[in-house]
């Protein structure tokens, strides 16, 4: 992953007159929505962009070793060998972003992703997640269990309630904490933004999150009724790219949550493309949360290869 972001000091100046213009953002958006989808061998290149950018997750509440082993196996194999020879691709490594999964599953994953040879960091959900309705000691404390575990990424949630009252120097303070507790380990700070109220608020808590070192910033939890829209999504990478020119440190971006079709996985590449820039097209600044988006990936790839849609036998891992 890119190198760190140290963060500021608070700097409540930066937030304190903060409009959001929402109809002009929905209509941007909704532009956006409209733009004609690529195809063929272009198709095909955004796709295996997008698959090298997927947290590929699974965070259910029945989820075993044997699972995530399974998941761990995609991950390194995302796409099947032959579809990847006939695009020329085979030999070029390609596999997904991380794999994300809850603290108690991190260990499974890690001798997973290590028996198989391969380093794909895990990333591990932590600090209440997904609610956030836990004490900041409980949830500083779920962090170093999970780097302990062996996760390289943590994903810790906020507490939605800071942002609603407007307790910005204790959002600041919290989230500053949790980095301390991720030591090397790079931070996503997930803002559950359909809970926040006001696309303000979003513009907000994005701003303080990167103040306070987040490396990332995302959209949900996927837990929520709202999870990853593109206003939100807008909102939040400008206000990446207004912290990148007040400071110079980069920060990554990851939509999560309901991102289901290829289609719209395009749709994200190109609004990360025109809103921050080709440079935040990699790993290490842009990532997907998604656990059933790589099938659809997959299947577009093999129709583009073979011409005909697949059966269920015959993208067997998807």
């Amino acid at each position: 992953m890119a190198g760190r972001n140290p963060g500021t000091e608070l700097e409540l100046g930066w937030i304190s007159k903060v409009h959001v213009n929402r109809p002009a953002v929905v209509t941007h958006t909704e532009r956006i929505k409209k733009w004609r989808t690529v195809k063929g061998n272009w198709q095909a290149a955004w796709l295996l962009k997008a698959v090298t950018c997927i947290d590929l997750t699974t965070l259910s509440g029945d989820d075993t070793p044997s699972n995530v082993h399974r998941l761990c196996f995609k991950a390194k194999h995302p796409i099947r060998e032959d579809l990847l020879k006939a695009l020329d691709m085979h030999d070029k490594g390609i596999t997904v972003g991380a794999v994300c999964v809850y603290p108690a599953r991190v260990t499974d994953a890690v001798n997973a992703l290590k028996a198989a040879g391969c380093n794909i960091p895990v990333a591990s959900v932590a600090a209440g997640f997904p609610s956030g309705q836990t004490p900041l000691e409980t949830k500083l404390a779920e962090i170093r269990l999970a780097v302990e575990y062996g996760a390289r990424e943590i994903d810790i949630v906020i507490s939605r309630s800071l942002v609603l009252t407007g307790q910005w120097e204790g959002l600041y303070e919290e989230i500053r904490q949790c980095r301390e507790a991720c030591g090397e380990a790079h931070m996503k700070t997930i803002l559950a933004t359909g809970e926040l109220g006001s696309l303000a608020n979003v513009y907000k808590a994005s701003m303080i999150a990167m103040m306070a070192g987040s490396d990332f910033i995302k959209t949900s939890t996927g837990k929520e009724v709202e999870n990853a829209t593109f206003p939100v999504g807008v909102v939040m990478m400008r206000a990446i790219r207004d912290f990148y020119w007040q400071t110079g440190n980069k920060v990554g971006f990851k939509p999560a949550g309901g991102i289901r079709t290829a289609k719209e996985a395009i749709t994200w590449l190109m609004l990360v493309k025109e809103e921050l820039g080709a440079e935040w097209l990699t790993p290490e600044l842009f990532r997907l949360g998604a656990s059933s988006l790589l099938e659809d990936i997959e299947k577009q790839i093999f129709y583009h290869v073979t011409g005909s849609y697949a059966l269920q036998h015959d993208l067997a891992m998807a």
